[in-house]
């Protein structure tokens, strides 16, 4: 079967208190069920994490080098100053899909860069929470 590591960054775990008009309403708690639903459907394994520490993110991406057959991705503000979950995501040499819940480029100009686009096969930015559901559905074509 197959499994994927959904890693979630800083202050995801607070994202139901975060701008709704930026980030929606939901919880992660809320993704978390709706990604193991689809999970179930497509006949895989999920492992879904968050985690407001760096050390610990890198951890997991290092942890899913033979564990995981991909990883998806919202390094949240990680996304723009972490170079070292970039070389541990350069590692992890199966299919990576980097994820927004806004659009980063229309935000502000600090966040329209991403240290882990260029080592990822794929971006989704700014489809809202949809987005990880789009994520599932595309890393598991990509396996």
């Amino acid at each position: 079967m197959k499994k994927i590591l959904i890693l979630n960054g800083p202050n995801l775990n607070l994202l139901h208190r975060r701008d709704h008009s930026i980030y929606g309403d939901y919880s992660l708690n809320k993704i978390s069920a709706d990604c193991e639903k689809l999970a179930k459907e497509l006949e895989i394994k999920i492992d879904f994490q968050q985690s407001n520490n760096e050390g610990e993110l890198v951890d997991s991406i290092q942890n899913a080098l033979d564990d995981c057959d991909g990883i998806i991705i919202n390094a949240a503000a990680y996304t723009h100053t972490s170079v070292a979950i970039r070389d541990a995501l350069e590692m992890f040499n199966k299919p990576k899909i980097e994820l927004h819940i806004s659009n980063i480029f229309k935000r502000e100009e600090f966040r329209q860069h991403s240290y882990l686009s260029g080592v990822v096969d794929a971006v989704i930015s700014g489809l809202g929470v949809q987005g990880y559901s789009i994520a599932l559905l595309a890393i598991n074509n990509m396996i």
